[in-house]
């Protein structure tokens, strides 16, 4: 079984900053990928960055977003910067079973509960 836990989210004014961070315990390895997904008010749940051997981000991050992890906590990050109101969202980790780093939800069988994140304009 696997168990994530985010926290981080709050409100932020454009411009600033957040750290998100997202706790793993049960059967996860560092090989496994681990992503960042979110979902806007009244929009499809979108592909925010990925981590395992290799780091992979949306277009709309890039430059903006960092995902990280530090494998003897079992924890990974996604540190926000340049935050813009479109960035709005309940945002979630995602543990995948294998190493690939994908883009797509139906890859990630296990998740958190989400925490929000408001960018004030």
């Amino acid at each position: 079984q696997v168990q994530l836990v985010e926290s981080g989210g709050g409100l932020v004014q454009a411009g600033g900053s957040l750290r998100l961070s997202c706790a793993a315990s049960g059967r996860i390895f560092g090989s496994n990928s681990m992503g960042w997904f979110r979902q806007g008010v009244g929009k499809e749940r979108e592909f925010v960055a990925a981590i395992s051997w290799r780091t992979l981000y949306a277009d709309s991050v890039k430059g903006r977003f960092t995902i990280s992890r530090d494998n003897a906590k079992n924890e990974v990050y996604l540190q926000m910067n340049s935050l813009k109101p479109e960035d709005t969202a309940v945002y979630y980790c995602a543990a995948a079973s294998d190493s690939r780093s994908s883009s797509y939800a139906i890859d990630y069988p296990h998740w958190g509960q989400g925490t929000q994140v408001t960018v004030s304009s």
